[in-house]
Parts: structure tokens; sequence; C-alpha cells
């Protein structure tokens, strides 16, 4: 196996490896840290460059924090009995990683967001690295792989759910039979009436 394989194997499964370690000495200081830090190198190196990041000008990696669970519900003062409180089982249509990205992506509004991974949660928070890209930057103009996002119309593609996570969100992961109605959208299919 090469180097890259042995990383993907240990956080596949992060309590029975060496990444259980890391957690305990990295998590503290995170957490004591600023809820969205631009950091230098990525942390999980195979998993960022499976998602399309290169060591080179133009790539910006950030860590994001998102707190976890539901969505946070006040309880209500007038009186009802506890079914009709809606207080509880509720949850947000978007995920916690995409609520991550689209916070990284307001905090540096001339960077595009490429995608992003998990590194680490404690009780209370989630940690997710997004890769983002500067579409106006000349050595990524010029990288053949990359220079697509240079164009219009992936402005800002991460609030129209354009990223994995977006995409997962959209239920677009489907296909076939169950899954008619996701196709390009449900409003686009709601407004043609089918």
């Amino acid at each position: 196996m090469g180097y890259y394989r042995y990383i993907q194997e240990a956080w596949k499964n992060p309590s029975s490896s060496y990444v259980k370690d890391l957690m305990r000495e990295r998590l503290p200081l995170w957490n004591k840290d600023r809820s969205i830090v631009r950091v230098d190198k990525p942390t999980r190196i195979d998993r960022a460059r499976n998602l399309g990041y290169r060591a080179k000008q133009g790539y910006v990696i950030v860590r994001v924090r998102v707190r976890r669970g539901g969505r946070r519900k006040s309880r209500p003062n007038a009186r009802r009995r506890p079914k009709r409180f809606g207080v509880k089982k509720f949850s947000a249509k978007k995920s916690i990683q995409l609520i991550g990205e689209e916070r990284v992506a307001r905090r540096f509004p001339n960077l595009e967001v490429l995608n992003s991974y998990w590194v680490g949660e404690t009780g209370q928070n989630k940690y997710y690295e997004v890769i983002l890209v500067d579409p106006y930057h000349p050595a990524i103009a010029a990288d053949y792989r990359i220079n697509w996002i240079c164009e219009r119309q992936h402005t800002r593609r991460v609030f129209r759910g354009k990223t994995s996570a977006g995409i997962k969100s959209r239920g677009l992961r489907h296909k076939g039979m169950g899954a008619e109605k996701l196709r390009p959208s449900l409003s686009t299919h709601h407004r043609r009436g089918k």
C-alpha cells in the first residue's frame, strides 16, 4: 500500500488508529479557536486530494466549526398539549456540512467552495475542512483540471447546492424509480406542474 492508502485506512476507523491520539490533542485547541480558521495544509491530505485539492497557488483550506444536533427551537409560553409544542424531532433540510460550507463562503466572498470533508467532532460540535479555489488566480485559469470554476455559471455554487454535500441534501444521489420529482430541482418540477 502507498502512503495515502495508510492514511485513508486510519481515517476510516478513527477510534482504533493513531487518529484517536491526534483528536485528543487537537480538538481542545480547535474548540478554543475561532469558528472559521484558515489552515496552512490539509489535515487529511488523501481526502483533500480526492476532492480536487492541489498544493499550488489559488487553493485555500479553511477549517469550520458547526454545532451538532437538530434545529434548536424555543419552547412556547402559551398553553397547549405537549404534542403540539413543535420543539422536538425537527431537522433542517440542509446538512451540518453544507451549513459549514455556506458560512465559509460568506467569510471568503472572492473564493469558490470546491468541496469539504470531515476532520473531527466533539459532543457539541463538528469540524470540517473546506477546499476553496480563487477563480481569478492565473494559476487556476491555466490549469485545465480546475479552470472550469472560472466560468460565470459556477459563481456562488455552494448556495445553489452544487457541492457534494449540497447534491446529497437535494436528494440527487438517487436515480430512477422514486426519484422522478427531484430533477432538475424540486421547485422546478413543482413549477412545471407535473
